[in-house]
């Protein structure tokens, strides 16, 4: 036992420098497989970590705002904490300190799979830790059990007009949910705040099981004249469910819902889908009305509907210069574009300065099953041009493709042309990362937001004054 307890130590060690030591030792260990008691026994232990922390440091300054920040959206402002990922302008998207690729490297996988389970990413995000097999398959399980929708949201959703857009039949879905809220209903009840993140915990696995439902049920009543969507099979995973929900049972396409799923996830907290979620999560409303809002948020052309913008630019490219182009054609429209005022979609990043890691893993899932797709090859080729153009441009910070060059094309290889529906898929994946944040909201007591605003007066008076 002595030399396990060294072993164990050095492996912790270099646990920063080598993540798969986490799954390791978690292996080796006899790990709970009950998500909830894992959360109870770490909630106190950060509770106590961030009171240490602010009662040292409280009136330390992070930063700076300046009169451009305040009219120009808050961009850059440090005003807000998020644990579950951070942002870096350079290497991207950081999931509890772990990368795409090495999450697609420690995270659990189905049998003969070989992208990360969404569920696997749920317990980093919710918990810090990377879980085993087992704990996976607990959460696959639990979901699945949790998934059934109660009758009168199936009879709003089999009764709203396929006109109207799949993104306000998933808002309004989510807000009918909340008749369900264990949340709700423990607060009327005087349940003491310290208890509140248990019952926001619940509401979060069962609005993550119930979600895919939901959006398949869109999906098939939008598209698909109401065909059903079938049975949630227990012994499945998440992703294998919602496909086959949606009429998919291609294994390609299930891999590729696993590791759509899990990319779009969470992007730290300063989105507007995750900010609005914590936003409406502060007042004390509970998840499925929170969530809903945040989804109101990504329906907007600025955020989760990008993806489609970025196709129907690609298909009006295509429909112009055909699938025997050469580099000067692209080079054409690509001024084209920008001469008229408009932007080129899918390229550029408010945070990021450089390729989207989301773009990449993308790409090599392609390069991988769909090498020859004339589709895929524009995109390659659009990635080859479009950077230098804007470069040269002189007027972007980062030229770079971001998440949504991608997406839409590998959704259309597969079958899965319907546009307005990308968002919604969007949707279902942020569900994991925007949640697991509201738990942890609840989890250490953060009061509701209310930041401070200024009249253009007021503010030129204050800096007259200075």
């Amino acid at each position: 036992m002595a030399l396990f307890r060294i072993t164990t130590t050095r492996f912790a060690d270099t646990q920063k420098i080598v993540p798969q030591v986490s799954v390791i030792l978690r292996q080796l260990s006899d790990a709970s497989t009950d998500l909830k008691a894992v959360l109870a026994a770490k909630i106190p232990k950060e509770q106590e970590r961030i009171v240490s922390f602010r009662k040292k440091h409280g009136n330390t300054k992070v930063g700076e705002v300046t009169v451009d920040m305040m009219y120009g959206g808050m961009r850059g402002i440090k005003g807000l904490v998020c644990e579950t990922s951070v942002l870096d302008p350079d290497e991207g998207i950081r999931f509890r300190g772990l990368s795409i690729p090495e999450c697609q490297k420690v995270l659990p996988k189905a049998p003969g799979g070989n992208e990360p389970l969404p569920e696997g990413l749920f317990w980093l995000l919710i918990t810090g830790d990377v879980p085993t097999e087992a704990q996976v398959k607990a959460i696959s399980k639990e979901w699945a059990n949790r998934a059934e929708l109660p009758a009168h949201v199936v009879t709003l959703l089999n009764n709203l007009p396929a006109t109207v857009h799949p993104m306000s039949q998933l808002s309004a879905a989510m807000t009918v949910l909340n008749s369900e809220s264990k949340f709700a209903k423990a607060y009327a009840s005087g349940v003491h705040k310290s208890k509140y993140w248990e019952y926001v915990y619940e509401d979060t696995m069962d609005l993550i099981a119930k979600v895919p439902v939901v959006a398949a049920t869109i999906y098939r009543n939008t598209f698909k004249d109401g065909s059903g969507i079938g049975a949630i099979d227990t012994t499945k995973d998440w992703s294998y469910n919602f496909a086959h929900m949606l009429g998919y049972d291609n294994p390609e396409f299930i891999e590729l819902m696993r590791l759509y799923l899990t990319i779009h996830s969470d992007h730290e907290g300063g989105n507007v889908s995750a900010h609005t979620v914590h936003l409406v999560g502060s007042a004390l409303s509970d998840p499925y009305l929170s969530f809903a809002a945040g989804m109101n948020g990504l329906a907007g052309p600025l955020h989760g509907l990008a993806n489609q913008e970025v196709l129907i630019w690609l298909m009006k490219l295509r429909q112009q210069i055909g699938d025997k182009y050469n580099e000067q054609q692209l080079k054409d429209f690509i001024w084209k574009t920008l001469k008229s005022g408009q932007v080129v979609p899918g390229f550029g990043h408010a945070v990021l300065r450089k390729t989207d890691p989301r773009y990449t893993c993308q790409r090599e899932f392609a390069q991988k099953h769909l090498p020859e797709d004339p589709l895929f090859k524009l995109v390659s080729d659009i990635y080859k041009v479009v950077p230098p153009i804007l470069l040269e441009l002189g007027k972007v910070k980062n030229p770079w493709p971001n998440v949504d060059a991608h997406s839409g094309v590998l959704l259309q290889y597969y079958g899965l042309k319907e546009m307005n529906y990308y968002t919604v898929l969007f949707g279902v994946s942020r569900a994991l990362g925007v949640l697991a944040s509201l738990v942890w909201d609840r989890a250490l007591g953060l009061p509701i937001e209310r930041p401070k605003s200024m009249s253009t007066d007021g503010l030129i008076k204050a800096l007259k004054a200075n």
